[in-house]
């Protein structure tokens, strides 16, 4: 039994000598306080809808990748700028800078210090609901002008002429159209009415005092709040799902609205080809948008506080005939500064965030109704996210980046790649019966078109086929649908210490072991040296 004793008090000796060396070591690679920008802490974001669907997915990669939590509040443009003015968001997110020309709304710049880097792009498309003869069209082609007196109210039918003349093998039916505009303030709605004034003044002008708003600098001003005619059949809802989601409704038949073109595809519904200037209706695909956003301006001075922010009226007008004319760029606004509740460790989660959207999260972009960002815009993007206090991204060189868009020489593959449109999207006389957006595999059914026709895959001819109506459906716009996550690997995040605690554990763990094993020995021998007669002087010791 002794015997036995002796070998557990070694094994528990060496256990306790182990524990208390591991402690020891540990407690002195342990900081004695953390770092701050050392620790992923929560951050908040509010703004653009239109990006929401790209912002959302990338979230939950992170998340699910790192376990950095980011919220974001799908609240709008207007509110997402207003959000990060007031301090109440870690970050804004906006299709358009703050303070805006030509615009009567009152958007200060906050006074917190903040910077502007490019997100996503994408095109705005006119997302439609329309039958003919009980079969679905999918192939619906619209002027730019068309558009313009839609949404201003000149033209209230499907079966007008000018619709007519960009479609010429539909026979349009004799029902109402329905616009479908943003109630809320939105970033989509300043798009459009950039446009609207720069491309089709005349039409938005006369808009103006219908709806009695004032003059700026001349002309009806740019708006993030779309104005309606109280009366004139016009809807309004808030926030991209709200207007994709009317459209979708089966009882929606008639309407139609501009949104970016991810909710179209998650809806499962077709987008109008819009015509640019050289003469074909194109769709805003990846690779339109791409091309388009070539003849983009981008605001180049390091010292302006609209750095990288767009000017797109060249896109509006480009003569390359695979262009989408709606093609622009979303924006987040970063914070620059310790300032309203901002921390570095919001800052290392913001900086990384940034990294990795910036390169792998842009691999994505298409697949989920964008188009990715090219070399020049990422490459600004990368300095920007060193301007955020706390961050510390590992920022990725153009050869590892993992963006689509990128080629060797620095030119945009997308763009490069972009093939030119069929003859029958030529404006004239033929017309493409194949499907837009989300409905791109479902042709227009039999009965939407009329009988010339055609074996080039024009409208007439695909009608023959007899694809069946697919009407709408109020819950088609889920989350639940969206792309299956990818795993990425933006950056090598750091390994967190263990920390004191755990460290004093071992410790006093180890010396509780070492006291079992040595203590009652050492007990025992002074009890049994004291149970022994004491010597006498003289005798031997």
């Amino acid at each position: 039994m002794s015997r036995r004793w002796s070998v557990a008090r070694t094994v528990v000796a060496v256990l306790g000598v182990v524990l208390v060396t591991a402690g020891s070591l540990t407690i002195g690679a342990t900081p004695k306080a953390e770092a701050v920008g050392s620790v992923h802490a929560p951050i908040v974001g509010s703004g653009s809808t239109w990006s929401a669907n790209a912002l959302q997915q990338w979230i939950r990669n992170v998340w699910s990748n790192y376990q950095w939590k980011i919220t974001y509040s799908e609240s709008g443009s207007t509110q997402g700028r207003n959000d990060f003015l007031m301090g109440t968001a870690d970050f804004g997110v906006s299709e358009i800078p703050y303070q805006i020309a030509n615009s009567n709304e009152a958007d200060v710049r906050p006074p917190r210090k903040f910077a502007y880097m490019p997100i996503v792009a994408g095109g705005t498309a006119l997302m439609y609901n329309l039958e003919i003869g009980g079969r679905r069209v999918t192939n619906l082609r619209l002027s730019g002008d068309t558009i313009a007196k839609i949404f201003t109210g000149v033209i209230t039918r499907w079966d007008d002429a000018q619709i007519k003349a960009d479609n010429p093998a539909l026979s349009l039916p004799a029902i109402p159209i329905v616009p479908v505009v943003r109630s809320d303030g939105s970033g989509a709605t300043a798009q459009v009415s950039i446009w609207l004034r720069q491309q089709h003044t005349a039409l938005w002008d006369a808009y103006c005092p219908a709806v009695g708003r004032p003059f700026v600098n001349g002309h009806c001003g740019v708006t993030s709040n779309y104005p309606v005619v109280p009366g004139s059949g016009f809807v309004a809802k808030s926030g991209s799902n709200g207007v994709a989601g009317y459209v979708a409704q089966p009882h929606a038949g008639g309407s139609i609205t501009f949104v970016e073109y991810s909710y179209a595809l998650n809806a499962g519904y077709p987008v109008a080809k819009v015509l640019n200037n050289a003469g074909y209706y194109t769709e805003p695909t990846a690779q339109n948008v791409a091309v388009g956003l070539l003849s983009a301006h981008i605001n180049e001075d390091t010292s302006s506080p609209d750095y990288l922010t767009q000017d797109l009226s060249d896109v509006y007008t480009s003569g390359d005939p695979r262009t989408y004319p709606l093609s622009s760029y979303s924006y987040i606004i970063l914070p620059t500064a310790l300032e309203s509740d901002f921390t570095e460790n919001k800052g290392l989660t913001l900086a990384d965030f940034g990294a990795y959207f910036l390169c792998e999260g842009q691999q994505q972009a298409e697949t989920l109704g964008y188009s990715p960002l090219p070399i020049n815009l990422v490459e600004a993007g990368q300095t920007q996210i060193k301007k955020i206090p706390g961050g510390n991204p590992a920022i990725k060189g153009i050869t590892d980046c993992n963006n689509p868009t990128f080629s060797p020489d620095g030119s945009n593959r997308l763009a490069n790649e972009a093939p030119n449109p069929p003859d029958c999207d030529r404006q004239g006389p033929t017309q493409c019966a194949t499907g837009t957006g989300g409905a791109k595999d479902t042709p227009t059914g039999a009965g939407a078109a009329t009988t010339n026709a055609d074996a080039n895959g024009t409208a007439a001819g695909a009608a023959a086929g007899g694809a069946t109506a697919a009407s709408g459906d109020a819950d088609t716009i889920d989350a639940a649908a969206a792309p299956v996550l990818v795993n990425a690997t933006p950056q090598v995040i750091p390994v967190g210490a263990v920390g004191a605690l755990p460290a004093v554990a071992m410790l006093a763990a180890g010396a509780a072991l070492l006291a079992f094993a040595t203590v009652p020995p050492l007990l025992g021998k002074r009890r049994r040296k004291s149970l022994l007669p004491a010597p006498t002087r003289g005798s031997p010791r």
